[in-house]
């Protein structure tokens, strides 16, 4: 490893960083660097390039105040965050910080019926008894579909890490509509949209998703190989955007971390750790490189239709060859392998489509790969995957994820040294020519404390704004009153419109966010209203309200309408199987009902105008008042039905 991979304590410098870093440098200088070769870790590195350090009281200035988002008035921007092991997606106003809305995804949620709710039980996979086939979930990254390079408002997609699922989110309702599971594969981490057609360019929205799965497992996982993990490999995976379904999938080396895509349509990307294959942490550092992995999108689906896979186990699925091995030839490789500093954590496209910003996290860099450049690779006119990087500018320690401001700076964020570092590409493309009169860096501004992720308003499309960063921290020490051993994670709101940056704002969050979308609220279009005719089952009038029996089966068709529900009272028989549907027939804007029947473990909400259901056994005999949870009227505690179970 070069001197200038090479981390320390010395690196990192007295005061602050010292205190906060001494755990994680601590367990990286012991155990990680160590591991990079067979010698003791050495006592120092350089630090960063010389750079202006200044904390957060240095650069907020005097007008913070003009960040505050008054009563009655509205945010500018939408964002939209991972809720981590939550399994949900959350919903932000900023500047304001505000917390909005919480998404049920893969979690159960009691507040709307999640996971209650036969239409929710059927988005989210059920056994053949009719329980939920998972009621854990791991939400890391959010990202929205694409129309010309920008988001259109249409859906969201998002990870579960645990049981390998991707999910869609529709924009209009802000409601999970389906859920996929991916064979193959566990440790499904990043997620990420096509910006246009990769095969049709006349296609100008997002038609796949890409999908890195993480964990190496024996393919098929069916208890072959246990013990060999030179047979253990990773999976990238393509989803239809519409359908859901899994188009192919690519046998790999490493790991994948996030993905990226390409803003014509032809690559997507994934960032690796664990290009050893190691299953112990000590063999996952060895190598002095690992690698930015690049899919040639539309070589892969011709290698599909002409019949070049494999499948495995019971997924029907395609399963083409990606590793290393098998795509020597750049003219009819599938893959591109490009390395980059060890263990990266992030990888971002510029808005303006020519770059990729691939971070270290055990090296103080950043590796920028041109766009163009690993086009040509796949032509053959280069060699050397090597040869597309153009910059690896040294920014600071513990490098993780990448924003792009629209005017070619980029801000990454330094786990170890907690901070947001801003450099500019062109001079980091300079530098890495060999113009030494150049500092890539050009401010960098205190966190606290150890940023994971970093996102900037638009940044992940061409119409950048250059407006805010967002910083989501992983630790949150000193800023907030104390909660108990589980502290909030801070999100501070940094002003990057100007040349220096300026933190504006503290919002706390709760346990774990990973990802977050800034976007502006004119790009949000949504429905305050159902429409009736969406849901075949609706009850469509009060007086269609009934009971019907089909022998042990009975259904019960029921309206609300603020203060009443449209039966009050009906009866049924101990073991019925009764499934109740509900239909709010108010049409007035956020005038929501709640249904519940106690003892019997069922709650859900219905908007205006919408349908539910649900279904369970009457095994309890006696009487139990049906009420409304959501206060919804004057009458809201009058709002209620009975519900008897004859024995």
């Amino acid at each position: 490893m070069s001197k200038k991979q090479e981390l320390s304590t010395e690196a990192v410098g007295m005061g602050r960083r010292r205190f906060i870093n001494t755990a994680a440098l601590a367990g990286l200088t012991t155990v990680g660097l160590a591991a990079c070769n067979d010698k003791a870790a050495p006592s120092a590195a350089p630090a960063a390039p010389a750079a202006p350090a200044a904390g957060p009281a240095a650069h907020a200035g005097p007008e913070v105040g003009k960040y505050e988002v008054a009563p009655g008035q509205l945010d500018d921007y939408y964002s939209f965050s991972s809720g981590g092991h939550s399994g949900e997606v959350r919903i932000y106003g900023l500047p304001s910080g505000r917390l909005f809305k919480r998404i049920p995804v893969f979690n159960m949620d009691c507040l709307v019926g999640w996971g209650i709710t036969n239409e929710s039980k059927k988005i989210l996979g059920t056994k053949p008894d009719g329980s939920l086939k998972y009621h854990t979930g791991d939400t890391h990254h959010v990202h929205p579909s694409y129309k010309d390079g920008t988001y259109d408002g249409r859906y969201i997609f998002v990870n579960d890490k645990i049981h390998g699922r991707l999910a869609r989110i529709r924009m209009d309702t802000m409601e999970t509509d389906k859920i996929t599971e991916l064979p193959l594969v566990q440790g499904f981490h990043g997620v990420f949209p096509d910006k246009r057609d990769p095969v049709d360019p006349a296609i100008n929205h997002t038609t796949r998703v890409f999908c890195g799965g993480e964990f190496g497992i024996p393919l098929p996982n069916d208890g072959h190989d246990l013990n060999k993990p030179e047979a253990y490999r990773s999976i990238f995976t393509c989803v239809d955007a519409e359908s859901m379904e899994v188009r192919w999938q690519v046998l790999i080396d490493g790991n994948c971390d996030l993905v990226a895509t390409s803003y014509d349509g032809k690559l997507a990307c994934t960032n690796q750790y664990n290009t050893e294959n190691g299953v112990h942490y000590e063999d996952m550092m060895s190598a002095e490189r690992d690698a930015c992995l690049f899919f040639n999108v539309a070589r892969i689906e011709a290698a599909v239709k002409a019949g070049k896979f494999k499948t495995y186990g019971a997924s029907k699925v395609p399963v083409v060859d990606g590793s290393k091995a098998a795509n020597a030839d750049p003219k009819t490789a599938l893959t591109c392998y490009v390395p980059v500093a060890k263990n990266p954590h992030g990888v971002n496209a510029s808005p303006d489509g020519k770059y990729y910003a691939c971070s270290g996290k055990l090296s103080p860099t950043a590796t920028l790969i041109e766009h163009a450049l690993v086009l040509k690779w796949f032509d053959g006119e280069l060699k050397d995957p090597r040869d597309t990087v153009v910059a690896e500018p040294e920014i600071g320690l513990g490098p993780l994820h990448t924003g792009f401001d629209g005017r070619g700076n980029a801000y990454t964020t330094l786990f170890l040294d907690s901070q947001i570092v801003k450099w500019n590409v062109e001079a980091a493309i300079k530098s890495f020519k060999g113009d030494k009169s150049v500092n890539p860096v050009v401010d960098r501004i205190d966190v606290q404390y150890q940023p994971g992720h970093g996102f900037t308003s638009m940044g992940e499309t061409k119409d950048a704004d250059g407006k805010f960063f967002l910083s989501d921290n992983k630790f949150s020490k000193d800023r907030f009153l104390p909660v108990g051993p589980l502290h909030p994670e801070t999100a501070q709101l940094i002003d990057i419109s100007g040349d220096k940056m300026k933190l504006v704002a503290d919002h706390s969050v709760y346990s774990e966010p990973h990802d977050s979308i800034i976007i502006p609220r004119s790009l949000v279009r949504t429905r305050q209203v159902y429409d009736l005719n969406d849901f075949p089952n609706a009850v469509k009038d009060a007086k269609d309200c009934r009971v019907e029996r089909k022998g042990k089966k009975v259904t019960i068709y029921l309206t609300s309408q603020a203060p009443a529900f449209g039966l009050r009272e009906w009866t049924v028989k101990r073991g019925d199987e009764v499934t109740i549907i509900l239909t709010n027939l108010d049409k007035v804007e956020d005038l929501t009902h709640g249904f519940a029947i106690p003892k019997y473990d069922i709650q859900f909400i219905v908007n205006p105008q919408e349908t539910k259901s649900v279904t369970f056994t009457a095994d309890k005999p006696g009487v139990y008042w049906c009420y409304c949870t959501n206060f919804c009227h004057a009458l809201h505690l009058e709002m209620r039905s009975r519900m008897l179970v004859e024995a």
